[in-house]
């Protein structure tokens, strides 16, 4: 009998320690990021029956079983799946707000409501040098407000580019991580605290990976993941395929995977690559709208006279919004007068033909429909963002509350393995006083 004390109560000095041990780890890994709580699986030792025993077994301790993390598969896929929705939904929302910040600061829509504004103004004297000239200043400026305004643009392609760049990295570089996880897993023996170790390395690839791309997966019986992007693999055992980006001339982005084109349609790649969309949209109605102008006013200033009586020439030079510029070098040369006019005239008929066709051209109102469309396709994506995550939000909480570390419970989980222990101890001093007893009586 002693000797059977013996072994149990050594039995559950080791359970009770491993359950110390994981208690603690769980503790001091409260607040680390992608730690899932891990929990000591143990199971009745038995021993076969023998001499004096009641029945075919008798009860001989307990074992570590093994280690498990307490983490739910679906759980774990929905906080991939949301997160990955509300980064693509933040991702585009940031690119549209830059793109109406790029309008917006350009001033491009008060520029070209201040020119017509100082062609009416002619009207009252159109021999006045200083109007003119306030004519010719205000048409400079409407000119190179569009110039900053396609600058603006660009810029922001730029920039949503390189970041699409550096996320296709990020892509390749987590890939090449998760494969790796993948040959030790299939190298590590199961249930050991090592394998858990991985498996939480696993699990935080994946969430990163899910946040840039949407993902597939499917974990193996030995717990290695396979990765898809748009159906095709990216990770396969200890293999990662390549992922690129690739832009074209419109400025507009595509993926390959492994060189064959792959589609991706969640994470901050895809809103990023629907933001350059936009961005694109948005330069073609600039260009669209800056045309307009020119030929509206060259179209009229053509058929006019200027102040010493000579025909009239373009206003502006150029093409779309990056290329147009102020053409004409003087106010006198602005072509007020119908053509056969005088040197002097004050016929203002050419005049009111050029503001004719510049509302005939609807530039300002083109304008001013496209700086709305813009800070409505914000205020729409923003809702959708808010509402993306929060159910991104809402499915990490539910996984946290499965998965997270809770304080008090594994405050209650150390007294209970302590007292285990300390029992397990009084019963080994038990044992150990039976033996003296019974060596005694000898």
């Amino acid at each position: 009998m002693a000797s059977d004390l013996f072994s149990i109560g050594s039995s559950g000095l080791k359970a009770a320690r491993a359950g110390l041990e994981v208690t603690s780890q769980n503790i001091a890994n409260a607040a680390t990021e992608g730690y899932v709580r891990r929990s000591v699986s143990l199971a009745e030792m038995a021993a076969a029956g023998g001499y004096s025993r009641l029945g075919d077994l008798s009860l001989s301790g307990v074992r570590v079983a093994g280690i498990q993390r307490n983490a739910d598969v679906f759980r774990q896929a929905e906080m991939r799946r949301t997160g990955a929705d509300a980064a693509r939904a933040g991702a585009e929302l940031t690119g549209f707000e830059n793109i109406e910040a790029a309008l917006d600061q350009s001033n491009v829509f008060p520029a070209m409501t201040a020119f017509e504004g100082s062609l009416q103004r002619l009207l009252a004297d159109p021999v006045d040098p200083s109007l003119r000239a306030a004519v010719l200043e205000d048409a400079r400026t409407a000119a190179r407000t569009f110039n900053i305004a396609a600058d603006a643009l660009d810029n922001v392609g730029k920039g949503l580019r390189f970041e699409a760049s550096d996320a296709a990295a990020q892509v390749n570089g987590l890939a090449s991580e998760l494969a790796r996880v993948n040959l030790q897993l299939n190298r590590t023996a199961a249930g050991t605290s090592d394998q858990t170790m991985l498996l939480d390395q696993r699990d935080q690839l994946m969430q990163q990976l899910s946040g840039l791309a949407d993902i597939a997966t499917t974990i193996g019986a030995d717990q290695t993941v396979e990765v898809r992007i748009g159906g095709a693999p990216l990770v396969q055992g200890g293999s990662a395929k390549t992922f690129a980006m690739a832009a074209a001339g419109d400025g507009t982005i595509s993926f390959t995977l492994d060189g064959a084109p792959v589609t991706v349609s969640s994470g901050s790649l895809a809103g990023k690559a629907l933001a350059l969309v936009a961005v694109r949209d948005n330069k073609i109605a600039l260009d669209d709208i800056a045309d307009n102008l020119v030929t509206a006013t060259n179209g009229a200033q053509t058929a006019g006279a200027a102040l010493d009586g000579s025909a009239g020439q373009p206003l502006f030079s150029g093409s779309g919004a990056a290329g147009i510029a102020l053409a004409l070098t003087s106010g006198s040369q602005l072509a007020t007068s119908p053509a056969g006019a005088g040197p002097g005239s004050r016929d203002t008929a050419n005049l009111e033909a050029l503001r004719s066709a510049l509302t005939g051209a609807g530039v300002a109102d083109d304008l001013d429909g496209m700086l709305f469309a813009v800070s409505s396709g914000v205020a729409g994506r923003k809702t959708t963002a808010q509402a993306l995550d929060s159910i991104s939000s809402a499915a990490r909480i539910a996984f946290e509350q499965q998965s997270g570390v809770d304080l008090d419970q594994e405050a209650a989980n150390l007294v209970r393995f302590q007292q285990a222990f300390q029992a397990c101890g009084k019963a080994i001093q038990i044992a150990s006083d039976c033996f003296d007893t019974l060596l005694a009586l000898k």
